[in-house]
């Protein structure tokens, strides 16, 4: 599995004393005269969801604001571990139509799991460090400007049976809990996790909890249910810090 070279690069030189992770020091900021940072978002609510291949593109937009005007910004990102990430090209600063005073400046970023991470350490929550330079000279940094969390991607199944079953009968409803596992480029049982057994019936659009049920052995839910009437069967799940939620596709059983 290939492994991005700048990754152990930079975990070597904290190891040496060198570079150190800023995520694990207090925020820093400096600046001189009147450039700030008034927000910063990251795409999807700040959760990004890392699966085991295919790169994982998202933007980080930071509005700052200087009585000059904004003339440009550099953006990383920092994480847990190793978690270092460098825009996929120069960052843009676009001025707002009513007021030229602040910009917003937008950096792209890009996660490859089977290049980007070597093992599950950096899930977790990451940092947005940015440098803000004003037209006049005035400038505005900080290494903890804002904040996201990148979560190992799950996945959850079900599977209802028998099928058909007689009304009154016992019906067994099984599934899996898994999440991505960068370390082995494959999805890994998560266990001891509650998931909520929900149904719903043919006439309805809505999804009732039945029970909840912690995961086990790789990842495994099992339950037993009485069968009552025909509808779908589902797992979901809340999610983690570091795992995203996730809900399994309705399985329909046809009670007779």
């Amino acid at each position: 599995m290939r492994k991005r070279t700048t990754f152990a690069m930079l975990a070597a030189t904290t190891a040496l004393g060198g570079l150190a992770a800023p995520a694990a020091q207090a925020a820093k900021m400096d600046g001189s005269g009147d450039t700030t940072i008034t927000n910063v978002t990251v795409d999807g609510a700040g959760k990004i969801a890392v699966g085991t291949t295919g790169a994982k593109t998202f933007k980080v937009a930071v509005v700052a604001k200087d009585d000059s005007g904004i003339k440009r910004a550099e953006l990383y990102l920092d994480g847990p571990s190793y978690g270092y990430l460098q825009p996929d090209a120069k960052v843009t600063c676009v001025a707002s139509a009513t007021d030229a005073t602040t910009s917003t400046c937008t950096g792209t970023f890009t996660i490859d799991p089977e290049i980007d991470f070597a093992d599950n350490t950096p899930a977790g929550t990451w940092y947005v460090n940015a440098w803000v330079d004003g037209k006049d000279g005035d400038y505005f940094t900080s290494d903890q400007a804002g904040s996201f969390t990148v979560q190992r991607l799950s996945k959850l199944t079900v599977d209802a049976s028998p099928e058909p079953v007689k009304k009154g009968k016992p019906l067994t409803v099984t599934g899996a809990l898994t999440r991505a596992n960068w370390e082995t480029g494959a999805y890994s049982g998560y266990t001891n996790q509650p998931a909520q057994l929900q149904f719903r019936k043919r006439d309805s659009d809505t999804y009732t909890t039945l029970k909840t049920v912690n995961t086990g052995s790789r990842g495994a839910l099992n339950t037993t249910v009485t069968a009552t009437e025909d509808g779908w069967y589902r797992w979901t799940f809340a999610g983690t810090s570091t795992t995203p939620p996730a809900t399994a596709g309705g399985d329909f059983i046809d009670v007779q």
